[in-house]
């Protein structure tokens, strides 16, 4: 009886080992693999498409369809094609169109290409104590805020703001200068312009997307000449043009220019083009920007 259990037993031991043994092993999951890092597109452009809030708006679409990451510098325009010529950014967003052309044409930039516009317009205070809203275009205005001497803020920054503004001078046959004292050369980006516009009760130039951006926190100041829409604006040189430049990777080691040029094509692509065009039309009743690209 006693041999007999430990036969059992045995031939268990013996069932279980060769089960085992037979079993298939299970091979280890990899792990998954880590996601590529983002590539890096160094962006320089205005305060004005950074103020509005339309980059912010449209730029994650980009990072999600090509892993990478926009640097955005929002600087005036001076500013922003300096950074190109110094080969300090990969492409640039703009709106200075002669300065624009110059930087192509002294090889600075492969490309320009035509995005999008909106257009300038005169704000100042509530009381318009040099009655521009009366004029009839933007000489006429500039010169009536000349003859009464009404304090002017100026961005003083070598924007493309601020280049309108000394051509929309020099048309107007006036030359301000820092001697005058209702004349204020700031130095500013144009939200800070407008909000010591504000506190002054001055005129100024801004572009219309970045007023229609600001204007509930400047409650002082009001449009004195450019009317509600850029449909109204009577006078067709406040036109604004913004314009996209990769930068020339002959000019500097560094540029990373298939990047500069994929967010060209991105940011021209009739995709794009529409989201630019709806961009603050339900919040503003109307677009802060029009698309201007031809796919």
């Amino acid at each position: 009886m006693h041999r007999s259990f430990q036969a059992v037993i045995a031939l268990l031991l013996m069932t279980l080992f060769v089960a085992c043994s037979s079993a298939p092993t299970s091979s280890p999951v990899p792990p998954a693999a880590a996601p590529a890092e983002p590539q890096i597109l160094r962006l320089a452009t205005t305060t004005s498409t950074a103020d509005s809030g339309l980059l912010e708006a449209i730029i994650p679409d980009f990072e999600t369809s090509t892993n990478v990451r926009v640097e955005v510098i929002a600087v005036g325009t001076g500013q922003a094609l300096a950074l190109g010529r110094n080969g300090d950014v990969d492409v640039v967003l703009v709106h200075a169109r002669a300065q624009e052309d110059a930087f192509v044409a002294d090889g600075f930039g492969t490309k320009r290409r035509d995005v999008m516009y909106n257009d300038f317009v005169l704000v100042g205070p509530l009381a318009d104590p040099a009655q521009v809203a009366e004029t009839t275009s933007i000489s006429d205005a500039l010169r009536a805020i000349a003859a009464a001497e009404a304090p002017f803020a100026s961005r003083g920054d070598n924007s493309g703001t601020h280049s309108k503004e000394l051509r929309l001078w020099a048309a107007s046959a006036i030359t301000p200068t820092a001697e005058l004292p209702w004349y204020n050369a700031l130095g500013q980006g144009m939200g800070a312009t407008l909000i010591a516009a504000n506190e002054l009760s001055a005129y100024t130039l801004t572009d219309r997307a970045t007023w229609l951006a600001t204007a509930a926190s400047l409650p002082d100041l009001t449009i004195v000449f450019g009317g509600a829409t850029i449909e109204a604006n009577p006078d067709q040189s406040l036109y604004n043009p913004y314009g996209v430049i990769p930068v020339n990777p002959e000019r500097h080691a560094g540029i990373e220019h298939e990047l500069a040029e994929a967010f060209a094509t991105w940011l021209t692509s009739a995709e794009t083009q529409a989201a630019i065009g709806a961009f603050g039309a339900e919040q503003y009743g109307q677009p802060l920007f029009f698309a201007a690209a031809n796919p």
